[in-house]
C-alpha cells in the first residue's frame, strides 16, 4: 500500500516524464565525528519524508550490517533520495552519506565532491571534535554550503551557548544559523528540511553536453553484479547507452539505471544533477573505482572529473588460517568480502610459522578490525593475524626502489642505501587539562608538535607529525586512557620521509620466526626486542629442553631469555650409596636433552603472537 507522499511523487514523476528539474534538485550529505548521531538524524529525516514507512523502519535504517548497528558506525556510505513538499513545490533531496571513520577519508571526499551542501553535525554534549573539523575541511575545499546543526538538545548534559561558540569560531556563521536539533526526539528535523531547501543551492550543468558523472560508491549484489552509484554533472543517460568508465577505460552497456530511495527505482533516463545507480553487469569490484567518470563510448567529455586517486592501503598485516586445511576456504571467504569492499587488497604468502596464507591491505586499524569480525561472523573463518606494520620504500644501493610491505621481504642490510616511511599529520583535540600526557605519548612516538590553537578556554587542538608506524599498535587506547576517554583523533597522510630503520628478528633456538619479525627505529629496537623476550618467556610453554629466545638485529643478539626445561628428578631411585651412580644417570639424562632439542620443535601460542600487540 502507498504512503501519500509517495503516491503524490509517483503522481509528480508521471506528469513531469520522470525527473526533477534541476532546480528541484538538492544534493547533500552530513559529516560528522563518530557517535554524534548522524545515522539517527538521517533516520528522523527519512520518517518526516515518508521515504520510510513506520512498517519498514529500523533504527539506524542506512547502516545495513550488523557491525554498523553494534559499533554504532557506518562503516560503507550509502544514498538515498526524498521527495520533500516546501511550499507547494516539489524537491527531491538527494542524501549522500559518508561513513564517519578517518580510514574512509577519501570515499568521505568523493561522496562530498558530488554534493552543493553538507550538514555540519556537532554533539551538544561533546563540542566540535578532531574528524568534524577535517572533514569541514575537506567540505569548505569543494564550496560546499554549510549547515550547522546541534544535535542531542535533549541530553540534560548538554552545552547548547558553550558549543555554538565553538561552531561560530570554526564556521564562521551567526549564531541564528545554527539549527538546535535532536535525532532521538525528532526535534529540528522539520526545520533542517527547510534549510537544505533554502540554503543549498541547486546544481548545476548541462543536460545537452556529453555525459560526465562522478562514481561515489559501488555495491555488490550476488545475482546482478557490481551497482555504481554516480552523480551527473553534465549530459543525459538513458536505459541501453554504451557507456564507458574514463580511467579503467572499459566500455560497458547500461542494462538498467534508476534512482536510489529505500530500494532501486528504475527509470529510463536520468540528467545533470540527478543521483543515481548504473547496473552494466560488472562482476569484479576493481572495474568499478570510487571517483572514476562515467561517459558515453560515442560522444566522450573533454575531460575526467578530478580529484580521482587509486586507494591505497596503509596497513599491511598476514591473515592466516588456525587450521592448514582450511587455506582455500579462506581465499575464497577473502575474495567474496574484496567484492563488496575494493580497498581491501590481497596477496598470498607463506610462514615458516605459520604455514600458508595472505598478505592483506587495509585502509588502517579499523578496516583491518572490521575484516577480521567479518571473516569470522559472515564465513565463519578461525584466523591468525600477525603483527600490522605499514608499507615502506627500499632505496637499494643498485639503485632500485622496492616497496616492502612485510619485515621478511626486506633485501640484506648491506643492500640498503635508505629506508622511506609513510608519515602522517595527526590532529588531537582534548581537554586542556591532558596536553602534557598527550605530548608525552606523541613525542615518545617520535612525533614532532606543528601547532597548537585553543578552541575555547578549556579544549585545545594539537597538531603532530609523526610517522604511520607509529600509530598502528596501541597509540590510540594509549591516547584514549591519558584523556579518560575526552581526547579525538584524525589523520591523513603526508608522504613519505628517510628513516633510521633495522630489521628485528625473533629467534627460537637459534631459528628465526618470521612473524614475529618487525621493522622498528634503530633507538626503540633494543627495548622493544628486550620486551618481547620476556614476554615470550610468559607465553611458550616449557619443553623437554631449555629453548632460548633471542631478539636480534642481523648478526647482533641484543636480549635473550630462556625458558627452562621440564626435568624429571631421575636421581629419585638413589638413596645412599656412591655418587659416580647419581652422576651416570644425570649424564645420560643430560644427552638425552641435547639429542631432543636438536629434532624437537617449539610450538608457539597464538597468545605469543597477539602479544606483541599489547606490549605496554
Amino acid at each position: 500500500m502507498l504512503t501519500l507522499s509517495a503516491f503524490l511523487l509517483y503522481l509528480y514523476l508521471k506528469l513531469t516524464g520522470g525527473f526533477f528539474k534541476m532546480e528541484h534538485i538538492r544534493n547533500f550529505s552530513i559529516i560528522a565525528h563518530i557517535d554524534h548521531g548522524k545515522s539517527t538524524l538521517a533516520d528522523r529525516l527519512l520518517m518526516l519524508t515518508g521515504t520510510v514507512t513506520q512498517r519498514d523502519f529500523i533504527d539506524q535504517v542506512l547502516d545495513n550490517m550488523d557491525l554498523e548497528r553494534e559499533r554504532g558506525i557506518t562503516i560503507k556510505s550509502h544514498a538515498i533520495q526524498m521527495a520533500y513538499t516546501l511550499e507547494g513545490k516539489k524537491y527531491a533531496l538527494n542524501l549522500i552519506d559518508t561513513p564517519g571513520h578517518v580510514d574512509f577519508s577519501y570515499e568521505v571526499s568523493r561522496s562530498i565532491a558530488a554534493c552543493e551542501g553538507a550538514l555540519l553535525i556537532v554533539d551538544a554534549t561533546q563540542g566540535i571534535q578532531a574528524q568534524t573539523i577535517s572533514n569541514l575541511y575537506m567540505a569548505i575545499e569543494h564550496d560546499l554550503e554549510i549547515i550547522p546543526v546541534l544535535n542531542k538538545m535533549d541530553m540534560e548534559s548538554a552545552m547548547p551557548e558553550e558549543v555554538k561558540d565553538q561552531i561560530v569560531d570554526l564556521v564562521g556563521c551567526s549564531r541564528e544559523e545554527i539549527i538546535e536539533a535532536s535525532g532521538k526526539t525528532g526535534m529540528g528535523a522539520a526545520e533542517i528540511l527547510a534549510a537544505i531547501v533554502e540554503r543549498i543551492p541547486p546544481p548545476v550543468g548541462d543536460p545537452d553536453a556529453p555525459l560526465q558523472a562522478l562514481i561515489f560508491d559501488s555495491v555488490f549484489n550476488s545475482f546482478r553484479g557490481i551497482y555504481a552509484y554516480y552523480r551527473i554533472f553534465n549530459g543525459t543517460i538513458r536505459k541501453g547507452d554504451e557507456v564507458k568508465f574514463v580511467n579503467t577505460n572499459k566500455s560497458y552497456e547500461a542494462d538498467e539505471i534508476g534512482v536510489l530511495r529505500l530500494k532501486t527505482e528504475p527509470r529510463k533516463e536520468l540528467r545533470a544533477g540527478d543521483v543515481g545507480y548504473i547496473i552494466s553487469g560488472i562482476k569484479s569490484s576493481v572495474e568499478v573505482k570510487v571517483g572514476d567518470t562515467i561517459t558515453h563510448v560515442d560522444r566522450p567529455c573533454d575531460k575526467a572529473i578530478s580529484g580521482f586517486e587509486d586507494v591505497k592501503p596503509m596497513v599491511f598485516a598476514g591473515i592466516y588460517p588456525v587450521d592448514a586445511d582450511d587455506y582455500e576456504d579462506l581465499r575464497a571467504s577473502i575474495e567474496k568480502l574484496q567484492l563488496n569492499d575494493a580497498s581491501l587488497t590481497f596477496e598470498p604468502e607463506s610462514s615458516a610459522a605459520l604455514g600458508f596464507g595472505f598478505r592483506c591491505g587495509f585502509l588502517g586499524l579499523l578496516h583491518m578490525e572490521i575484516i577480521q569480525e567479518r571473516l569470522d561472523r559472515e564465513f565463519d573463518m578461525d584466523v591468525i593475524t600477525t603483527v600490522p606494520n605499514v608499507s615502506f620504500t627500499v632505496h637499494t644501493t643498485g639503485d632500485e626502489i622496492i616497496e616492502v610491505h612485510n619485515p621478511s621481504g626486506l633485501p640484506v642490510v648491506n643492500y640498503i642505501r635508505q629506508i622511506d616511511e609513510p608519515y602522517i599529520r595527526a590532529q588531537i583535540i582534548s581537554k586542556a587539562d591532558y596536553v602534557g600526557g598527550i605530548m608525552k605519548l606523541c613525542l615518545d612516538n617520535r612525533g614532532e608538535l606543528k601547532n597548537q590553537v585553543y578552541l575555547s578556554s578549556n579544549r585545545v587542538e594539537l597538531t603532530f607529525e609523526m610517522p604511520l608506524a607509529e600509530i598502528v599498535f596501541d597509540f590510540y587506547d594509549k591516547l584514549k586512557s591519558i584523556s579518560r576517554g575526552y581526547a579525538s583523533f584524525d589523520y591523513h597522510s603526508i608522504g613519505e620521509r628517510k628513516a633510521d630503520l633495522v630489521k628485528l628478528d625473533i629467534l627460537l633456538n637459534g631459528e628465526p620466526v618470521d612473524a614475529l619479525s618487525t621493522l622498528i627505529h634503530r633507538d626503540k629496537a633494543y627495548d622493544f626486542g628486550r620486551r618481547i623476550c620476556v614476554k615470550l618467556k610468559e607465553l611458550i610453554p616449557r619443553q623437554q629442553f631449555d629453548v632460548a629466545i633471542q631478539a636480534a638485529i642481523g648478526a647482533k643478539i641484543i636480549a635473550r631469555e630462556t625458558v627452562k626445561a621440564v626435568r624429571k628428578d631421575v636421581t629419585a631411585k638413589c638413596y645412599g650409596g656412591d655418587i659416580t651412580r647419581k652422576r651416570k644417570l644425570l649424564e645420560k639424562q643430560k644427552k638425552g636433552k641435547k639429542r631432543m632439542r636438536q629434532v624437537g620443535n617449539v610450538e608457539v601460542p597464538q597468545s605469543a603472537f597477539l602479544a606483541v600487540l599489547k606490549l605496554d
